[in-house]
């Protein structure tokens, strides 16, 4: 396998797993044992910037290490990939700007949660689709893969 394939394997894991341990451990555990909600509310903000910001770091790692040298898309996975990763990093970018500040403001806060919740799951998605086709041209060397 070259360092490149690794790359983007390890980045797309981090970003999948990351979104999964955040979303569905911490945050609950937060508003499960936090002395209020507005406690565990804030610290889930925390969270979830340092997520959207993880995300985008991970997308732009993806997108570099899809690329060849001439800048055309050297994976087999990039083509059915970056896609996803755009979307993805729309979804962490809309989270971060649009959706957060928001929900700081206190603004409608069912429509912001329910969008952020919406947008979270986006994000989610994608990187579980990103890791998916990453991790699939490895498996199968037949298929575009690179065996070594």
């Amino acid at each position: 396998m070259t360092w490149r394939f690794r790359l983007a394997v390890l980045a797309a894991a981090l970003w999948w797993g990351s979104l999964s341990a955040i979303g569905f451990m911490a945050v609950p555990l937060l508003f499960a044992n936090a002395a209020s909600p507005m406690i565990a509310g804030n610290l889930a903000g925390h969270l979830f910037s340092a997520q959207s910001w993880l995300g985008l770091a991970c997308g732009v790692v993806l997108l570099a290490g899809a690329r060849g040298e001439d800048g055309t898309a050297a994976m087999g996975w990039a083509r059915g990939a970056v896609a996803y990763v755009l979307l993805g990093m729309l979804a962490a970018l809309l989270q971060e700007f649009a959706i957060a500040p928001r929900i700081l403001a206190r603004q409608d806060l069912a429509f912001w949660h329910s969008a952020g919740t919406a947008t979270y799951a986006v994000q989610w998605l994608c990187a579980l689709l990103v890791l998916w086709k990453v991790t699939s041209e490895g498996r199968h060397p037949r298929e575009g893969g690179d065996p070594n």
